[in-house]
This record gives C-alpha cells, structure tokens and sequence, in this order.
C-alpha cells in the first residue's frame, strides 16, 4: 500500500511501554523506513534489544524533523546511532541512554535544532561542560534544553579538577530558550550558569543525584537575573524517593516556573541528613525564595515519621522554616506538624520572631486535634501582639515523585 500511495508524510509512532514488539510491528516499520524521504516523525518506546538495529537508523532521513528514542533495555554504555544516520533538518531531538557524542554527523549537521534533550546519558559519553557550551553557542535558536547525566556520573570533585585544569571561556546567549532542564552533579551546573545567559526563560529544573552536593549561591543568582522565573509561592515536598523545592508565579498557578530536587538515601525517612540537606539548598536558594510568601509543606509516607533516632533535628527545622522570612501564609500536613511545631517553640536564648516574622495564616491537615499541638506557638504570637490565624484545611498532595 506504501508503494502505491501519495506521497504523504509518514509518522512512526511506536510508544508502548508494557508491550512486546510483534513480527508484524516490524514489518509495518521495516517497509515505512524505506521511504527514508517521506518519514517526518518517529517516536519509539518499546520492549526490543535493539532499537537503531530495528529503525535501521543508518542513512540520510533528508525530511525528518522529530526523533524520539527511549531503549528499555539498560545498557551502561547506552545505545548506539550509527555515524552515517544523518537528518538535516531535524528541529526536535529526544534521546535516553544513548552514546552520542557532541561531535556526532547527527548534531554537527542539526543547526536548525529547536528542542534537545539527552537524558541519561552514559558515562561512556560524559563531555565536559566547555564542549556542551561551544556547540550550543551554534544554536542560538534552541527554545528546549535538556541535559541528564547517568546517576553513577562524574562526581563534583572531578568536574571541578577539569575546570581548573581547562577553563572555560565561551559565553553562550540562548536568546529563544524556555525551558532547561539539568540532572547532575552542582558543580557542571555551576559552570553552565556561570557561562550561559536566557533572558526569556519560563521554566528551569535541576535535579541532583544523590551524592548531590550543597550548591553555591549560583542557583539564587541565576534564578533572580530571569524576571520569568520570580515567584510568590513555594511548594516544599518531603516524597518517598525525594526533596522537592517548587517555585509559583502566584497562589493557584498550575505550572511552576522553577523547580529543584534531590533524591533521598533512604526512601521513607525522614532523617537529620534529609533534613540537614533540605536546609543547605534552602539556604543557598535563600535570595530567590525572599519574595515568597505562600509556602506548602508536603510529606509523602506510609506512616508519619519516627520519634526516635531517625527524627530531622530541632535546629535544622528552624534553619528550613529559616530560609522564609517574608512567608506570612503556611499550611503544614499532617505527617510534619510534630516537626514543625518544635521548631516553631521559642527556646532559651532565641526570640519568638526568629522564625517566619512575617506569619499570618497557619493551616494543616488531618484529624482535628492534630492542630494542638500548634496552638502553643499561636497563643504566643498572640501574647506577643503578632496574631496568626489556624485554620484546619485538607490540600490533596500535587506532585509525587515517579
């Protein structure tokens, strides 16, 4: 039927995580392939060992604009696109776990590229952050930027011994860029913002891996030089699997403009390191969190977190609670209202208005009587002459770590 169709343009769009690849899913792409100069789009997300070997990805797709390759295997040296594929006019690329390096025929021949994203990438193909920088600098017209390193990548030490070593001294403008997403260690992402410049960026996410180390001030920095990114309200999440910081334009937005997350050694724990972590970030984020005066705190566990050892400290609490001096709204879920309200208490030495001067609104979730244990620090505040209102107000958790 191909063969004696008009010559329209072919879409292959093969994305079915929990299915198996049939011998006649491969014909139907074996005989779409080869009208190589009709295909515009591919997306393909399937259970195969071989995923290039199966597109038969090794000639010129002189027409091809979108790319998208996610393998199901694992494979810690990634998979493989064959030097001699080339798309030319490819604006939309989208791999996962493949080794492909920055001087691939495939990216030296894209300069009309609007959208790329290489996420888990191999260490195989690790490039340092000067050589992403120059070639970026040939894409001033790139508006979606995604970089993720594999979590077993170059620790923070090792990047920082290469910037010494070759010190960067390319500046890139992404005049057109929206959105930039990173997943690696602080210290290449240090040296990307250092280096880079979007003056039009609506969107900015960071994930660090787990041996995420405390970021500099840079991250507070470059959030509060992009007017797109200023926020008035902050979600902050304590998942499973996570620590998550989202930053709003306004109360109700459905989008955030910034996010940063770390993942946690012990899923389901909500310990002093967790805890210790939360507030260096938080403390870093501190210029860029100054204009916000909303905050949620959201936790995500089976059971509400342990009073024994495992219990975050008192003064890490304050030094998270910290980091909101302008908050005057806070809702407290139910799993962190013991946490909370200890680090609210004014001990021997310290003032009542240490913490969150600014608080008017105080709400939480759960039973009733699960706000007593907050009314001690309300009845100061009022003794004090700084009323706050509690209310009991049931907030849906937003955002689950996947």
């Amino acid at each position: 039927m191909l063969a004696h169709s008009h010559p329209l343009p072919l879409i292959l769009d093969y994305i079915d995580e929990d299915r198996n690849i049939t011998a006649e899913d491969k014909r139907v792409i074996t005989l779409a392939l080869q009208h190589r100069d009709r295909v515009r789009r591919i997306r393909f997300s399937m259970r195969t060992s071989n995923s290039c070997k199966l597109l038969a990805l090794n000639e010129e797709f002189p027409n091809l604009e979108h790319l998208y390759i996610k393998p199901l295997t694992t494979n810690d040296n990634g998979v493989t696109l064959p030097e001699s594929f080339q798309a030319p006019n490819i604006r939309h690329l989208v791999l996962v776990n493949f080794a492909l390096p920055l001087g691939s025929p495939l990216l030296v021949t894209a300069a009309g590229l609007v959208t790329l994203s290489l996420q888990d990438i191999p260490l195989s193909m690790y490039f340092r952050p000067d050589e992403l920088l120059r070639w970026l600098s040939f894409m001033p017209q790139m508006e979606t930027l995604g970089i993720g390193f594999h979590s077993g990548g170059v620790p923070d030490h090792d990047v920082e011994g290469q910037l010494l070593r070759m010190p960067i001294t390319t500046h890139v403008t992404l005049p057109n860029l929206r959105w930039f997403g990173f997943e690696g260690v602080s210290a290449y992402l240090a040296a990307l913002l250092h280096w880079m410049t979007i003056p039009l960026l609506e969107k900015f996410e960071v994930y660090f891996f787990d041996n995420f180390m405390p970021p500099a001030p840079y991250l507070a920095r470059f959030i509060n030089a992009n007017n797109n990114l200023r926020s008035s309200h902050v979600q902050l999440g304590f998942y499973t699997k996570g620590v998550v910081v989202c930053a709003y334009p306004h109360d109700g937005a459905r989008m955030y403009t910034w996010r940063v997350s770390f993942s946690r050694r012990n899923p389901g724990l909500l310990d002093w390191l967790v805890a210790y972590r939360t507030a260096q970030l938080l403390n870093a984020l501190r210029p860029a969190l100054s204009s916000n005066v909303n905050l949620i705190l959201e936790y995500e566990s089976d059971s509400a977190p342990s009073e024994s050892h495992n219990q975050a400290d008192r003064t890490q609490w304050r030094e998270i609670l910290g980091s909101f001096e302008n908050v005057n709204t806070l809702h407290v879920p139910n799993g962190l209202i013991g946490e909370v309200s200890r680090s609210l208490q004014a001990a021997n030495g310290e003032s009542l208005m240490d913490v969150l001067p600014q608080l008017r609104k105080l709400s939480y979730s759960g039973s009733r009587g699960a706000g007593d244990k907050l009314m001690p620090f309300v009845k100061a505040r009022r003794k004090a002459g700084h009323p706050i209102t509690l209310a009991r107000r049931e907030l849906p958790l937003s955002w689950r770590w996947s």
